[in-house]
């Protein structure tokens, strides 16, 4: 039950569209603890968690991984000065999308109108080095020519068989979704290895080889599948991209 300023876990997992499991797990890494619990051992939220919720759903919208959403966290001043950040970082994003909405919806009419296209009206608000940069900051600047190299080197049958293994382990994550099977059960746990080895197989993933994905990597990765909604159809959408992450998250917790 709700008591004034105060929140069942139940009431947040629906108004933030997060599920009480997400919830349960940010408590046990100490990300989001509840404001208390109760003798029913149900956990409760006030205003002051709500509002760190709504840092961490934002810092998650930007692509963070867990580990770096609590760095983050740890570090800012206060709750008043850590969302201004996140509102600019918002603001700049939405002027972002707006000049890519302009440029698709120029190119369409141009097309329409048999007009002729120029490239700089075309990919205004496509600047994604700011994604390369980071990428090589943190995994360094032969991540990405390894991958493009190691898959130019294949046959057109060995990229067959990797791609119908990729189909094959969505499907499966699929499954696995629709049955409503726990991150933390034997068989998403089961997947989640699957996961790491196929990560493992592919040269420029981050500690990729004999060791395996990083600890970092192997997260964030899994909170990519959540937020970018391109990687979340591999896995059904964001349903089944969330239980991906989640039982990525417990494998990365018990075995990285």
């Amino acid at each position: 039950m709700r008591t004034e300023l105060e929140w069942s876990i139940q009431d947040v997992a629906r108004l933030t569209g997060t599920t009480s499991r997400t919830l349960r797990h940010y408590d046990d890494i100490g990300l989001l603890e509840p404001t208390r619990v109760g003798g029913n051992g149900y956990r409760y939220y006030d205003a002051d968690a709500l509002t760190r919720l709504q840092r961490i759903l934002l810092l998650r919208e930007l692509g963070l991984g867990l580990p770096a959403i609590a760095e983050v966290l740890a570090g800012a001043r206060s709750n008043d000065d850590a969302l201004d950040t996140h509102l600019r970082w918002l603001q700049q994003e939405k002027l972002r999308i707006d000049r890519q909405i302009n440029s698709v919806q120029t190119t369409i009419l141009k097309l329409k109108g048999g007009e002729q296209l120029m490239a700089e009206e075309m990919f205004d608000g496509f600047d994604h080095t700011q994604y390369r940069d980071e990428v090589e900051q943190r995994w360094g600047k032969d991540a990405d020519a390894r991958s493009d190299s190691w898959w130019r080197s294949m046959s057109d049958a060995e990229k067959k068989e990797w791609q119908q293994r990729a189909q094959t382990l969505g499907a499966d994550w699929q499954a696995a979704a629709q049955q409503g099977l726990a991150a933390d059960s034997d068989e998403a746990q089961a997947l989640a290895q699957r996961q790491f080895d196929w990560l493992r197989g592919i040269p420029g993933t981050p500690g990729g080889g004999t060791t395996g994905p990083t600890k970092e990597y192997f997260v964030g990765l899994a909170e990519m599948y959540v937020a970018d909604e391109r990687f979340a159809a591999n896995y059904g959408g964001v349903a089944g991209a969330s239980l991906v992450r989640d039982a990525m998250t417990v494998y990365a917790e018990r075995n990285l």
